[in-house]
């Protein structure tokens, strides 16, 4: 079935990869109670992006529409993430304070709540968001520095899939 469809297992794999580095985001945020800071956020655009991108092309593989079609959805992907490693080895540098971050670091997400019957809680579950100090470091890497090596896995597994012969 996808052997007879050029690039749908690409288009496949980089979608599901994206969903699952968004959704992982998203249930650190959610389920784990880290507010995202604002570099957190723009690095999450280029995945906001590539998921539409890769459904259409899953959709135009599968219709088997000129493969032409799912190359440059693809490509679109690769530079999406291209993109999205470059926020990540930005927003890194900012945490390991190679350079300096934005001005303002601040997000619209309410971290806090205004009920103050649970003002406690909320401070003992929220993490302040801050582009300059990582939340959270596993194995040494940031989530950012995490993006980025996903962002790159991502972009590579499309470009190997762009030179492949369909």
């Amino acid at each position: 079935m996808i052997a007879d469809r050029p690039n749908l297992g690409v288009a496949l794999l980089l979608t599901l990869g994206m969903s699952v580095v968004i959704a992982s985001a998203l249930g650190f945020e959610h389920i784990g109670g880290y507010v995202p800071c604002a570099l957190c956020l723009l690095q999450r655009d280029p995945y906001y992006i590539g998921v539409p991108l890769g459904l259409v092309a899953i959709l135009v593989a599968w219709l088997r529409l000129p493969p032409v079609i799912t190359k440059m959805l693809i490509a679109l992907i690769v530079l999406t993430m291209l993109i999205g490693a470059g926020l990540g080895v930005y927003h890194s540098g900012v945490e390991w304070r190679f350079w300096e971050g934005p001005a303002t670091c601040s997000t619209s997400v309410n971290a806090v709540s205004q009920n103050a019957g649970s003002l406690l809680d909320d401070i003992n579950k929220q993490h302040g968001p801050s582009c300059t100090d990582a939340t959270l470091r596993v194995l040494g890497l940031s989530f950012a520095g995490w993006n980025v090596i996903a962002s790159l896995v991502l972009a590579a597994i499309g470009i190997r899939g762009l030179l492949r012969k369909a």
